[in-house]
């Protein structure tokens, strides 16, 4: 019987992955024209937008010119070989009956991060030996590329006046974005930004955790008296004026890591987690349309003295985590949500879904779990409902 028991064990291991995988193929494509714009990518991995291209391929939507899409080339933006050049690839030089031409023949606009590519992380990473170099480590990061533009302001206006979906990321009108661009974004579409992103870190430890940007630690050095007491996790919030302070776990936090809140009306029609951990970068918001509708909120939780730090620097406990306008054809996602260390490969198997607790990990900054439970049924549920219109 255990000899039974093993043999049916290995053909399900087997088979199923093939069956898995047929289903995908016996799939029906459908077109769907949608232009991404990407300025943060630093490696052909094309990290700020493989979750969108997954859940693309997973649905199999294809581009009725270029067929099934491809996270190394089917966007706009920021082109690197991974050997240290680039190229750019956009329509900034576009006139006005170019990007007419442009948004009439795609069907979705999805702008990513536009937070862009500065010098100092391009060079530590194709040029690491010039890190040590002391000219390196007192000039300051230019931007080589970043920011929204005119042109890419006036494509969203094309794209709403057409009444097509339009998706926005994190980054888009923070810093490096010019002020006026920024100011007639907000006009357009009805929200602002207050000036403050954040993000959870799982240690603060400047010795231990290699992932805390090297300038938002000399920030808080040099407005904090050289002081850097904390060792636990923490959130960091970071101001346009580089103004950095940091609510660390027990000192300050109640609950450490961020939690993003849905109704559950909302929660069942998007197919996402009522709550849902989000240990990554955020920007913080606020809706100055009326028609507009918050659909997911973040809530951290502090302390006392947390609250304090809070309410000192004008910075909410809850805000704005998913919005969208009355007609749900604009959306804006404030925070990284495209960002998943996700394998693109598991989108060519139907169900996959089932198996994600696999990657699952009780690691508080592990970022599989929102994918897999919120950014990947949202944006299937919206994709569906807009192509069927």
């Amino acid at each position: 019987m255990i000899r039974k028991i093993i043999i049916i064990l290995f053909v399900i291991i087997i088979l199923l992955p093939l069956i898995m995988y047929v289903a995908w193929v016996l799939m029906p494509q459908t077109k769907l024209n949608v232009l991404i714009l990407d300025k943060t990518v630093l490696s052909t991995k094309t990290q700020e937008h493989i979750s969108l291209t997954w859940v693309l391929n997973h649905e199999k939507y294809v581009h009725s010119d270029s067929g099934v899409y491809n996270h190394k080339m089917h966007y706009t933006g920021f082109f690197p070989d991974d050997k240290g050049n680039y190229s750019i690839r956009d329509f900034n030089k576009y006139d006005k009956v170019e990007l007419q031409k442009l948004a009439s023949k795609n069907d979705v606009l999805y702008y990513a991060d536009l937070y862009g590519i500065y010098s100092s992380e391009w060079i530590a990473t194709y040029f690491p030996e010039r890190v040590k170099d002391t000219q390196f480590i007192s000039k300051q990061s230019k931007l080589y590329y970043g920011g929204l533009s005119k042109n890419e302001l006036e494509l969203l206006r094309i794209f709403k006046q057409q009444k097509k979906l339009i998706i926005n990321e994190f980054n888009i009108i923070a810093n490096p974005t010019n002020y006026n661009i920024r100011k007639a974004y907000e006009k357009e579409f009805g929200i602002r930004w207050t000036g403050w992103v954040g993000r959870y870190f799982d240690s603060l430890d400047t010795l231990t955790n290699l992932d805390l940007p090297r300038g938002l630690i000399k920030s808080y050095l040099v407005q904090h008296n050289g002081n850097w007491p904390f060792k636990k996790s923490g959130i960091a919030f970071v101001r346009e004026d580089d103004k950095v302070e940091i609510l660390e776990n027990k000192t300050h936090l109640e609950v450490e890591v961020p939690f993003i809140y849905t109704d559950k009306t909302v929660a069942r029609k998007y197919d996402v987690r009522k709550k849902m951990k989000y240990a990554f970068w955020f920007d913080i918001i606020s809706v100055t349309d009326t028609t507009h509708r918050v659909l997911s909120a973040y809530l951290i939780e502090p302390n006392l003295k947390g609250d304090s730090l809070l309410r000192k620097w004008n910075i909410p406990s809850r805000f704005p985590a998913l919005v969208t306008d009355k007609n749900e054809l604009y959306y804006y996602l404030a925070g990284d949500f495209g960002d998943n260390p996700i394998e693109l490969q598991s989108a060519k198997f139907r169900g996959i879904d089932w198996f994600s607790f696999i990657t699952a990990s009780n690691e508080k900054a592990e970022r599989v779990s929102f994918f897999w439970q919120y950014y990947r049924p949202f944006l299937m549920t919206v994709l569906e409902d807009y192509s069927k219109k």
